[in-house]
Parts: C-alpha cells; structure tokens; sequence
C-alpha cells in the first residue's frame, strides 16, 4: 500500500475517533437516582381541624341540636363541617339546619340530585370551595356518575343534560349573576320545559340560599370535611 494512502487511512481514523469524543462530550450526563420527594401532608389534612378562620368557640348544642348531630353520624357516618361552623351560636344554628333542610330535602317538584345541581351550578360561578366539595360529592352520589359530578363543578354547560336541567341551571345561573336582569321571558322558559310556578320558586329559593352560604363560607374560609373528597367515585 502506498505511504500516502496509509497516511489517508490514519488520518481518517484519527478524525472518526475525534468525532466520536465530540459526540460523547455533548451527551448528556447520566441522570444520577433522585432522592425521594419528601412526603407532604395532603392539602386537606386540616381541614377537619381548622374548619374556619375565625375564633369562635362551640356553644354547648342544645336538646334538638344534639339528636341532630347524633342522627347525622348515624347516617353519614360525620358531622358535616358548616354545621360544626354554625355551632357558637344555637339560634343561627337552628335557623341554619331548618332552612337547608326544608329547600333540599323537604317534599318539591324538584328531585334531590335537581336541588344538588343548582347548589353546585351556583357555587361554581362564586367559586366556593366548601360547596363545590360538599355538592359535588352529592351529585355524583345521587346520580351515580362520577363524572357528572366533576363536570359540573368544571363547566354544568359542558354536561349532558335535559333540555329541563340545562333551563333550570340558566336560571339558577342568571339569578346569581345579574338577578336584577330577570324578567318574565326567564320564568316562561321554565315553564315551557315542564316546571310548575312553585318549582320556579323552589328553584329561586335553593340558589339564593347557596348564593348566602357561598358568601359565608368563603368570607370565613369554611373547610368542608375531608371525606368528601372520595365520596360518590
């Protein structure tokens, strides 16, 4: 072989050789193990303890309040946090357990799962924590569609609902953006889908109260109990 073209040969290998440290060089380094993340407590871990932000210690609760109390661990297994929240004060207490209990659970030409949708709808425009954990929870449950309920917290526009829920909601909706806005042609629409008069009060009635108690809650920053979190899913 000719000295020149060994001379060609080596210095073809030097030049591959060189590219090659080059191309090693501008890896990048081995990703040595990571330490594991340190373990955080969850973000609702004391949200059963801090329930508000306010200092206000617990009145001892009264005969009827008590039987209440117990009749809510018997069936839910706790006691809801707003009436833990509500609980320095019997008359505000009462007053508080009647009204919830008469708009969402009493006799209506509105269903329960109905009544928890408004709660929710509304709550999502005021951007309530302590409702939309609580009603969320309620409307997966009730429904039996886990993903209903995380939809409507989102967006109740972006849910597959009947021409009657999506009628109700606007209402609902309408009533806690710009109630002054109502007009007739908003109660005729809800009786062009099937609601009564009384149902288009109970309607207005359950989004008031959600409009209160979303105002309360969040102005005392109200922490709904942490097992809601994982109902109905």
């Amino acid at each position: 072989m000719a000295k020149s073209q060994k001379n060609g040969n080596r210095r073809g290998r030097m030049a591959a050789q060189a590219a090659l440290r080059v191309v090693k060089s501008s890896r990048p380094a081995s990703p040595r193990a990571k330490s594991p993340e340190p373990v955080t407590e969850s973000a609702a871990a004391r949200d059963d303890v801090d329930i508000t932000a306010l200092d206000l210690p617990p009145a001892s609760l009264s005969p009827a309040m008590e039987a209440y109390f117990k009749k809510c661990e018997e069936k839910l297994g706790f006691v809801p946090n707003v009436l833990q929240a509500y609980a320095f004060d019997m008359t505000k207490l009462e007053a508080f357990v009647a009204m919830y209990n008469d708009l969402m659970l009493a006799p209506s030409g509105l269903s329960k799962l109905e009544r928890e949708m408004i709660a929710v709808a509304v709550s999502a425009q005021n951007r309530c924590y302590y409702c939309l954990t609580a009603h969320g929870a309620a409307v997966r449950t009730y429904s039996g569609d886990p993903a209903l309920g995380e939809v409507m917290v989102m967006n109740y526009r972006a849910a597959k609902l009947t021409k009657k829920q999506r009628a109700m909601l606007d209402f609902a909706v309408k009533m806690t953006n710009e109630s002054w806005a109502i007009e007739d042609e908003d109660r005729e629409a809800l009786r062009r889908v099937g609601f009564s008069d009384r149902d288009i009060w109970d309607i207005a009635a359950v989004a008031g109260f959600f409009n209160m108690s979303n105002r309360v809650a969040s102005a005392t920053d109200m922490r709904p109990n942490a097992i809601y979190h994982g109902q109905g899913r």
